[in-house]
């Protein structure tokens, strides 16, 4: 948030066009970048809430795809995830496979 209020104070102090600036990013430009980040942080925020959900309910280390164990390794790499690697592996394939 303090990186949009920063962008914010310096646009509102700025009155030249800065979309024609040759020394940098536009405020446009960074104002979308902060918006991206929020809005990744939001939705990690999100899956780490789902995950705490799944060790109260004790379903933290259960695939979602196929009921089966997901590893520690896998845990301690990606706590919010919610399927093993080899259900992520045919996720990834899949989706590679519909890239033209």
């Amino acid at each position: 948030m303090r990186q949009w209020d920063g962008i914010v104070e310096a646009s509102a102090l700025t009155i030249n066009d800065d979309e024609h600036d040759p020394e940098g990013s536009t405020i446009a430009f960074e104002r979308a970048q902060v918006q991206a980040m929020l809005r990744r942080a939001r939705v990690d925020l999100e899956d780490l809430d789902r995950a705490a959900q799944r060790i109260l309910t004790g379903e933290y280390q259960v695939c979602e795809r196929c009921g089966g164990p997901i590893s520690t390794d896998r845990l301690t790499a990606r706590p919010a995830t919610r399927i093993c690697i080899t259900c992520a592996n045919k996720v990834t394939r899949s989706r590679a496979r519909e890239r033209p």
